[in-house]
């Protein structure tokens, strides 16, 4: 009884006893994490890349819902182009709840000292803002600032306004045909990013000054939209009935609806995008730092030979050495994954910090549970893809094998079951990144472009090491022993290349895409493009306005033609929003779009399917349409399309398509209908003025001063300015672009170290043997120094040549401008490459040589 008694706490605590393969791991992970910084590293910055994106995307997406009607303006808005409601529509608004008018429009404001710019003028009506607050500085009630006093209009302004016009506060400017007193400036808009970006700064004046000014003409391109506040706290299903009531009680009408559950469109598309970017980042950076785990994994079992040797020695089968070491690689990947969520979690807040009174962005920093596991999921699948096949080579490796690896590298493959698993996992992770994607097309062409880059790598360290092998053998010993680590057995070459040529691929191609945009901008672009863009011209007024330019600038070219408003409400005979199009063409099917009319082709456009009408054409209306734009929206010779326009629907016959030649800057339209189509339509002239030899700065802007003046209502844009504000931006994204790829480098310096290091033992051997047989520690300093200059200058060429080919690829096919080659930027990345391959190789290899080959040579 005693003994049973006795053998009970033994047998209860085998009971509860782990597996063998468990137990091993976690005796093993008792010695830390050395050896893992790498493998830590790449996970951890990959998963905190993709974490923080996802969480700071779904904070901006939550904050642009919670403040919505804020950012709307009221729970609905409903807009038309052109024109004001009439009495009836505006009755069938007021009886879904309270209304505020405003009117926005592109403008110019004129200072006393003939100075000029471009403003975005805000009309608005007593009931604005119905939804947050208007603050000014000094602040007083809005009413009060913008009422007549002492025969002027008041306005609230941007402060830039008073930097462009070197005005103050009290000062009196022009807009149109009235004077308005600068009574405040304006500190904030509520409803400002649901009126888009804007070229210049706001202006902020009461309707009425709106309507006397004399900018309201027949096809002015002005904006009426009215915010609906329904009364009470109405559901977001009774916010969607809203639209619908409308929708079909005002139908032909030409609103254009916007609810609180999408106040800012563009700005939700433009978060969409720039986050499917980011997560392609954070992408490449999880699967350049998927080739750091693998050689971070093999540089652990490198290191774990003899520990291998023994237990298949006393009886271990490959399934348990398999499983001792996938239990450890899980564990540690765990830890990686754990420390990037941890990180990316914290970004909104950081962001949200950071932003805070720079950025009007409604972030709503918090916790996302699907964000982060979607990111742990990323992870998770890369750990595994690039673990089961090192790992996998341990499992039928012999133990004589295993002892002779230091000396004979033994590099057959893994079992069949180790490839598929590894296979399976590579898939998973591809058709993660696709569904979870914004655009599934875009995913797919990273997908596709990433195992093109892997295939390409390997194919390219091969062919070195061909090479290598086939070269005659320099009479240095120093480039001898270089040239021959080069192909040699277990060569760092492959490791290398794949390492550090996934990064420098992206950063030359980043580098050579911004120095395109940007000569495009600076050099090319303004040769070609007129001086000025001239809107809102009166039809009635346009041989005048051409008369004087001729008369002030005799040497400028002068072109125009007529210009209306109007949105595409069907296509083929099915509304517009029900249409079957393709994605990236559905910009065209929101908000309106600029249509004109002409009895002959535009220049710059060639016709290329169908027929232009003949210029007496009297029939049914017809439009010739851009062939893009077309094939995108589904359309063919023959197709009806509907087009608002004046709150009129003309229906029109697509007669022909054209190839329209943009980079020439002249005067285009996507839509141009025949001249029968808007007989007696109201509309506006658009004119360019430009000067084919050149002109200086003080031409230019002695014509602006003189064209406003004499025509107070026209609105100016200046190429020049245009390109400059253009540029800027294009400076800003590119440095965040840039800034983001750096998770990229620094990924691929990670995994160049990890490369590295995972040959140190045999590094060490080599070291030993060459020290033995009499090699001084400076020239084996001087052939690990060419090795690595040598790896380094084949990985620099063939990123700055792939690099180049990517680059003028998305330069010349997808954003059709001109590519341009820099060599600046582009061999600054390759010298990159090179001096750090060279660097961390030498920071390596110089612990190695100072190993005394008597300790070493005792173990053999």
């Amino acid at each position: 009884m005693s003994d049973v008694a006795a053998a009970r706490p033994a047998d209860r605590r085998s009971a509860f006893r782990l597996p063998i393969p468990f137990r091993l791991a976690a005796r093993d992970l008792r010695g830390g994490v050395q050896g893992f910084i790498v493998f830590l590293g790449c996970l951890a910055l990959g998963v905190a890349a993709i974490a923080g994106v996802g969480s700071l995307s779904r904070g901006l997406t939550e904050g642009l819902q919670r403040e919505g009607r804020a950012i709307l303006g009221g729970d609905a808005a409903f807009a038309l182009m052109h024109r004001e409601a009439t009495p009836a529509e505006r009755t069938l608004l007021e009886a879904k709840g309270r209304i505020a008018t405003v009117a926005t429009m592109r403008s110019m404001g004129r200072a006393a000292s003939g100075d000029s710019t471009l403003i975005e003028l805000k009309a608005v009506d007593g009931a604005w803002p119905m939804v947050g607050r208007a603050t000014t500085e000094p602040a007083a009630p809005l009413p009060e600032l913008l009422a007549v006093k002492d025969g002027a209009f008041g306005a609230a302004v941007d402060p830039a306004l008073l930097a462009r016009l070197d005005v103050k506060v009290g000062d009196r400017i022009e807009i149109g045909s009235s004077r308005f007193d600068i009574r405040a400036t304006l500190t904030q808009e509520p409803d400002k990013l649901s009126d888009g970006v804007g070229f210049g700064p706001r202006v902020l004046v009461s309707e009425p000054a709106l309507k006397a000014s004399g900018l309201l003409q027949p096809g002015s391109l002005v904006r009426w939209s009215y915010r609906v506040a329904m009364p009470g706290e109405p559901s977001d299903d009774a916010v969607r009935a809203l639209l619908a009531d409308v929708e079909r009680e005002a139908k032909g009408s030409g609103f254009e609806a916007r609810s609180r559950l999408n106040a800012a469109p563009q700005l939700q598309r433009n978060v969409d995008r720039f986050t499917q970017f980011l997560t392609i980042v954070g992408l490449a950076a999880l699967v350049v730092g998927g080739v750091g785990v693998a050689n971070a994994i093999s540089a652990f079992v490198d290191r774990k030979r003899n520990t291998i040797a023994i237990l298949k020695s006393v009886g271990a089968s490959g399934r348990t050495v398999f499983l001792v070491h996938l239990i450890e690689v899980a564990a540690l990947g765990a830890l990686g994954v754990a420390i990037g969520l941890v990180l990316g979690a914290a970004i909104p807040f950081g962001a949200a910090a950071a932003l805070k009174g720079l950025l009007p962005l409604p972030l709503a920093p918090s916790i996302f549970p699907r964000e982060l596991a979607l990111a742990a999921a990323y992870g998770g699948l890369t750990a595994l893809a690039f673990a089961f096949w090192p790992l996998g080579r341990a499992h039928d490796v012999p133990v004589a094998a295993l002892f002779r690896d230091a000396i004979a590298p033994d590099r057959r493959y893994p079992r069949l079951g180790y490839m598929v698993a590894t296979g399976l996992a590579a898939a998973a992770l591809a058709g993660l990144a696709v569904f979870a994607a914004y655009d599934r097309r875009i995913a797919t062409a990273f997908v596709v472009a990433t195992i093109g880059a892997f295939i390409a790598l390997r194919l390219i360290s091969w062919g070195i090491m061909a090479v290598a092998a086939r070269l005659p053998r320099p009479k240095r010993v120093e480039l001898k022993l270089a040239l021959a680590n080069v192909h040699r057995p277990g060569a760092l070459t492959p490791s290398v290349v794949m390492s550090l040529g996934l990064g420098l691929v992206l950063l030359v191609a980043l580098t050579l895409i911004d120095s395109s945009i940007r000569r495009q901008l600076s050099n090319e672009l303004p040769q070609k493009a007129p001086a000025f863009f001239f809107l809102d011209i009166p039809s009635t007024e346009r041989e005048r306005f051409a008369e004087v330019v001729k008369a002030k600038a005799p040497e400028a070219d002068f072109n125009s033609t007529p210009m209306l408003r109007g949105s595409i409400v069907s296509l083929k005979g099915e509304p517009s929003e029900d249409a079957a199009v393709d994605p990236e063409s559905r910009w065209a099917l929101r908000g309106d779009r600029g249509v004109t009319f002409s009895a002959t082709a535009p220049e710059g456009s060639t016709v290329i399917s169908g027929e232009w009408w003949p210029a007496d054409y009297a029939g049914p209306p017809l439009v010739s349409f851009d062939r893009r734009l077309a094939e995108g929206l589904r359309l063919k010779v023959g197709d009806e399309i509907g087009v608002n326009v004046l709150g009129r629907t003309i229906t029109a016959k697509v007669a022909n398509l054209r190839e329209i030649h943009w980079e020439t800057m002249g005067i285009n339209f996507f839509m141009v209908f025949s001249p029968n189509a808007f007989a007696g339509a109201p509309y506006m002239t658009l004119a360019t003025v430009g000067f084919p030899q050149g002109a200086g700065d003080a031409k230019e802007l002695g014509l602006l001063r003189d064209l406003t003046r004499d025509f107070p209502t026209m609105t100016a844009i200046r190429v020049k300015d245009a390109l400059t504000a253009i540029e800027a931006i294009v400076g800003n994204l590119a440095l965040a672009i840039r800034a983001a790829s750096g998770v990229t480098l620094v990924a691929s310096i990670l995994v160049l170290a990890g490369a590295l290091a995972a040959g140190h033992r045999r590094r060490v051997y080599e070291a030993v043997v060459l020290k033995t047989l009499g090699a001084t520690r400076g020239r084996l300093l001087a052939a690990f120094a060419a090795e690595y200059a040598l790896l380094g200058l084949v990985t620099a060429v063939f990123g700055l040549v792939v690099g180049s080919l990517a680059a003028w690829a998305v330069a010349t096919e997808i954003m059709r401008i001109d590519f341009w080659f820099d060599p600046v930027g582009a061999g600054g990345a390759a010298l990159v490459a090179l001096v750090l391959t060279i660097v961390l190789g030498l920071v390596g290899t110089w612990r190695i040589l100072g190993e005394t080959p008597a300790r070493h040579l005792r173990n053999l």
